[in-house]
């Protein structure tokens, strides 16, 4: 799979570390019950078709990165930068 990192150019997922889901901002307050916490953890949504997720360039230009992904097919759409949230 390629992702289009927006200051290197198409590179392996393999350069990239994935990181999640991209709409999960709010974490817990750390004094939450530990069911608050499990849930935040364990429970996630598996969709299928667009997703928007979290990846790392870790082995490249170090950026964060939001992709919009297919992941039926692993069609990338796009990748932009996560400072950018867009």
């Amino acid at each position: 799979m390629m992702i289009p990192c927006p200051y290197c150019g198409p590179r392996l997922s393999g350069e990239f570390v994935y990181r999640g889901d991209a709409g999960l901002m709010d974490r817990p307050d750390p004094q939450a019950p530990e069911a608050v916490w499990t849930d935040y953890v364990f429970m996630r949504d598996n969709p299928a078709g667009l997703h928007r997720e979290l990846w790392y360039h870790a082995v490249g230009c170090g950026a964060w990165l939001i992709v919009e992904r297919d992941t039926r097919s692993h069609d990338i759409l796009r990748a932009v930068p996560a400072k950018d949230r867009t």
